[in-house]
């Protein structure tokens, strides 16, 4: 693993605003990196990042499994007591998972470690699947890299395929998100394309425009039936919101299932080290009033249980204490071994590894001058060489 200085693309800001992705830069400053990537051997991809991915989702699935048969668990998981069975439902029933992506530290030496798993509401998923392979053939192209460099990114192709397993008949899908933020609006415009390349029929309602009719089922605006759904719309809101009663009523097929509330939650990091201390992959942690958490007194990462972006997180060791951004989360938290991430030419680099259905599906890279990633901290590309 490799961080490598090649030279900027003349022309990849005009093509990235002529695709739409328009927040390569944020507050004016890069997100997406285009004169730096890291390589990668082929069996650092496989052994290191693909094949742990693999079985770390089998032992979320296990966990999700463990956890709608026990009301200790869901509890711990901070699961509201009255959608409780909702959730349990939608795991006995099958309801289909889409995507999701664990968070790795990897330096292409020892094992990749878990930091957490982004199972509900990912983004950066059109710079990892579309803009970062096209990054690779402009390179090839242009003699930077070798022309037999490979990327570890089949994202597009089984978003696709994956749309196509849960909506085999094709039909009507609403996508769904807040439509003033530019990076999930279009991150769901993204999705929108891939479920018409799938053969479905989207339709995009923004997020506070869903309402009930008189039948008591979901419509959008025009009182179209909401019957299947895709929202970038994190379920501990969701099963919160004054609209989260009707939810064991409605026939709808939500993406991610409600199952996924379940895993897109820092509660699963220590249940994980209780069930498979000692693995490779994983970081010792424990809640946060488990007596078992002042063997982490000295040095521990704080993570709020519903946190994202790095937000409210804190490391505290020798060094002192790094906090992440105060985005008001608070209430119940876990505490997590301190593991730095890589350093390379003075940014930790952290990498992402995607899951589609089943299925290890790509890596995406983001690095940051402070060892917390946050909503600023800059995509850089990928390749795989000999």
């Amino acid at each position: 693993m490799q961080r490598l200085i090649l030279p900027e693309r003349p022309n990849w800001q005009a093509e990235a605003e002529r695709l739409g992705f328009t927040w390569h830069h944020i507050s004016g400053e890069p997100y997406w990196t285009d004169e730096v990537a890291y390589a990668f051997t082929l069996e650092q991809v496989e052994e290191g990042i693909e094949n742990p991915t693999a079985e770390l989702h089998q032992m979320c699935l296990d966990l999700v499994d463990e956890a709608v048969k026990s009301e200790r668990l869901m509890t711990r998981l901070d699961i509201p007591e009255t959608l409780r069975d909702y959730v349990a439902d939608s795991w006995k029933r099958g309801d289909p998972s889409l995507y999701g992506r664990f968070d790795f530290a990897y330096d292409g030496a020892g094992p990749a470690k878990l930091y957490e798993y982004n199972a509900d509401t990912p983004t950066s998923i059109y710079e990892s699947g579309a803009f970062q392979w096209l990054w690779l053939e402009d390179r090839i192209k242009d003699g930077s890299l070798p022309v037999d460099a490979d990327q570890f990114n089949s994202l597009h192709e089984k978003l696709v395929d994956r749309f196509r397993q849960i909506f085999p008949d094709g039909g009507f899908v609403h996508f769904s998100s807040d439509p003033d933020f530019v990076e999930d609006r279009q991150t769901v415009l993204y999705l929108e394309d891939l479920a018409k390349q799938a053969g479905l029929d989207p339709k995009f309602v923004a997020i506070g425009d869903i309402g009930l009719n008189a039948d008591g089922r979901f419509v959008d605006e025009e009182n179209w039936l909401i019957q299947a759904m895709f929202k970038l719309y994190p379920w501990e809101q969701m099963l919160r919101d004054d609209y989260a009663e009707p939810l064991p009523r409605v026939e709808i097929t939500v993406l991610e299932p409600a199952w996924k509330s379940l895993l897109s939650n820092k509660g699963i990091l220590p249940l994980l080290w209780e069930r498979h201390a000692g693995h490779p992959n994983l970081l010792e942690a424990y809640f946060e009033d488990d007596p078992k958490a002042s063997a982490l007194s000295a040095a521990h990462v704080r993570k709020p249980l519903f946190s994202r972006e790095g937000a409210n997180i804190e490391i505290v060791d020798a060094d002192g204490t790094e906090r992440g951004q105060d985005q008001g989360y608070d209430g119940r938290a876990i505490l997590q071994a301190v593991h730095a991430p890589p350093v390379f030419d003075g940014r930790h680099a952290i990498i992402g590894s995607w899951i589609v259905g089943e299925e290890p599906a790509g890596m995406s890279i983001r690095e940051d001058v402070g060892r917390i990633t946050r909503d600023t901290s800059r995509f850089v590309p990928h390749f795989i060489r000999d």
